[in-house]
């Protein structure tokens, strides 16, 4: 029977909803030249981002999959194969963008190679880099070996330690090879017949090795096909720098270690597999940690050098006359004590958030000094070392944190950066409707942004709307795309911005290729969506300039919000005999501050938090901005309105209005 489809695309969803929108753009425009013969699958792992809603809405014609939970990468590509009726299935995955001409070219190779079971093609990563894991060998145990250990990073063209990527074999060339990538899989659907499915036990990794190999041992090809490429933002639905995403994927090894090597050479690459799996953890926490207290570290360690050197100086010229001075426990512990306090007090703050806020670190030094005072006055008189001292360590320590965030700033440390010198300078590659769309877009999403100009690429059928713009785009023109190497170095641009709607996926892509400006970043805004898209690094996952809420998740607003949530509860603790009368349950309003001193509960949340908004995840709140208006209602275009407002525009004065408000509803269970 002749398949009446000759492809099927089929993408798994996990939580990415402004990245799944933009590989479906991508997906309309490759089918166009194969009118009726593509259908599109979008299979949803239980997403809480209204990634359904917007499907839905957006791309009626995708055959929708909503599973009621996550069931892993592998069974919700089955799901969609059974129904499948054609030739070929393309497993994407929903952060890549595919050019225009790529499912006319690979469904072309196919056809002429009968003996290709599967197919690969170049990827790369959102700053234009090669992703070597486009092409891989099979992890035997000593590949493995040589991967785990760092061999094949050190001699990646090596062709006894460069296996795993297959580094000796020319990227721009095709190849047969051992192991295709999930994110970009084609598949022929006769092979799968033949061999099996995607093996359900692999629940996220691993089942594209296992898949590839059963392909070869049925007696077909892998192949690497660099004709056309795609872009790869690198991990975005699984953040690889995880711990759990080492675990994940070394435990996916063993598995196909188990199922597909002797018992002799899967013992040897368990073996090397749990060796790997505790010395990756080791290093991502030890990494994590050295990158989170360094700064707080140097900090500690200039404050207590000034602190011993005030000290000193306080003994011989001003208190030696008395015969007086610090005993041993006064930099021992009180002096440690008192820069712990100023740290964290710092922390809370926001003084270690980025960019840095000068008066952030101020009001936290000064917060801190208040409270070392309230204590101090608090102590017995044999445990009063010095409050002179307590005042000249906090000017000290506000001094100190300045020059040294100074220092780092001079030696050109882009997140030393203070705030009025955070400010990107962003070029913006469109048409004059889309390119003001864009900037319009940008202007509302991001505090911190230095607008160059635009860059107009050829575009046919375009026309101004008439809409309301924030600037002239002929007065921002800085000329035509063939010009973008000199405009980027004449004005030191750092960020580039493409519209998809006026230039393709393919010039995209040889654009983030050929501009050769490794400082440089790129994004990408799909047409009449309120997101951009990029990604910076292969070990960063991609970034996102939203118009839509997100205020809440600031660091600082969440940090607020929890210290909020603790104090209060701490309050209320303490108040509670008195409030057992005032709240309508008081077991619920015990059962409350216990939820929400262990992090399970906030005592604001969102009301009902719909489905088709893409709202910030916090905690399940015991009241909700419905209460500050003091009325029920069912009416969801309301509740909807409070929740973005709520999570738009967060202060964390408006929880303690809600909860001034609505305090009898403390109880709420």
């Amino acid at each position: 029977m002749i398949p009446r489809m000759k492809l099927s695309v089929i993408i798994v969803n996990y939580n990415v909803k402004y990245f799944l929108e933009q590989a479906l753009h991508a997906v309309k425009k490759a089918m166009e030249p194969l009118a009726g013969k593509v259908e599109i699958f979008v299979v949803d792992n239980h997403s809480v981002d209204g990634s359904c809603a917007m499907v839905k809405e957006k791309f009626p014609e995708v055959i929708l999959i909503e599973n009621k939970q996550n069931t892993g990468f592998s069974k919700a590509n089955n799901q969609a194969i059974r129904i499948s009726e054609a030739e070929y299935i393309l497993l994407l995955n929903p952060d890549t963008v595919v050019e225009e001409d790529t499912f006319i070219k690979i469904i072309d190779f196919m056809d002429k190679h009968p003996d290709a079971g599967a197919l690969g093609v170049k990827m790369i990563d959102g700053s234009g880099n090669f992703l070597p894991e486009s092409k891989r060998g099979l992890p035997s145990p000593s590949v493995a070996f040589y991967k785990i250990f760092g061999f094949s990073t050190l001699f990646p063209s090596s062709k006894i330690f460069g296996k795993y990527h297959l580094g000796y074999l020319n990227k721009d060339e095709i190849h047969e090879v051992d192991v295709l990538a999930g994110a970009f899989m084609l598949l022929r659907k006769k092979a799968l017949d033949e061999i099996g499915l995607l093996d359900e036990s692999f629940f996220m990794y691993g089942e594209d090795i296992d898949l590839s190999y059963r392909i070869t041992k049925g007696g077909y090809k892998n192949y690497y096909f660099p004709d056309t490429r795609i872009i790869h933002y690198k991990g975005e639905s699984t953040k690889k720098s995880s711990i759990n995403y080492v675990f994940i994927f070394y435990q996916a090894m063993i598995i196909f270690a188990a199922k597909h090597f002797s018992q002799k050479n899967a013992k040897i690459f368990s073996i090397l597999i749990h060796i790997a799996i505790y010395v990756r953890a080791l290093m991502a926490i030890t990494l994590r940690f050295i990158k989170k207290s360094i700064l707080p570290v140097a900090d500690a360690l200039f404050i207590y050098g000034g602190i011993f050197l005030l000290k000193s100086f306080w003994e011989e010229s001003i208190k030696n006359n008395e015969g007086l001075h610090y005993p041993t426990e006064f930099m021992h512990v009180a002096v440690p004590l008192y820069i712990i306090t100023w740290l964290v007090s710092n922390f809370l703050s926001g003084g270690y958030d980025h960019p840095i806020r000068l008066n952030k670190l101020i009001r936290g030094v000064f917060s801190g000094t208040i409270l070392i005072l309230v204590v101090y006055a608090l102590l017995s008189e044999s445990l009063r070392f010095s409050r002179a001292i307590i005042l000249l360590g906090a000017i000290w320590s506000c001094i100190s944190m300045i020059s040294l965030r100074f220092i780092l700033n001079i030696l050109g440390l882009k997140q030393f950066r203070f705030e009025n010198q955070y400010k990107k300078r962003i070029l913006i590659v469109g048409g004059e409707d889309e390119g003001q769309r864009v900037l319009s877009l940008i202007k509302h999403a991001v505090e911190h942004v230095n607008f160059i100009g635009f860059v107009k690429p050829i575009v046919t059928g375009e026309g101004y709307n008439g809409g309301s713009f924030p600037i002239d785009y002929n007065r921002y023109y800085l000329g035509e795309l063939e010009q973008i190497n000199n405009i980027i170095d004449v004005y030191q641009a750092e960020e580039i911005i493409f519209c998809s709607k006026d230039i393709s996926a393919h010039q995209i892509i040889n654009l983030m290729s050929q501009t050769g400006h490794n400082n440089l970043e790129y994004k990408i805004a799909p047409p009449e969506s309120f997101s951009i898209i990029g990604s910076n690094s292969v070990d960063n996952a991609g970034d996102l300039y939203v118009l839509d809420i997100n205020s809440i998740t600031k660091a600082s607003n969440k940090r607020n919000k929890r210290l909020f949530d603790l104090s209060v509860s701490v309050i209320l603790l303490i108040l509670s005999p008195f409030l057992f009368f005032a709240v309508k349950n008081p077991i619920c309003f015990l059962r409350n501050i216990l939820q929400v001193f262990l992090g399970k509960k906030s005592w604001v949340g969102y009301t009902n938090q719909p489905s088709d908004f893409n709202l910030p995840k916090i905690r399940k709140g015991v009241l909700t901005p419905l209460d500050m208006i003091q009325m029920d209602t069912t009416d969801s275009n309301t509740i909807d309105k409070l929740n973005m407002l709520y999570a738009k525009d967060y202060q964390i004065y408006k929880d303690a209005h809600i909860l001034i408000k609505a305090y009898d509803k403390l109880g709420r269970c």
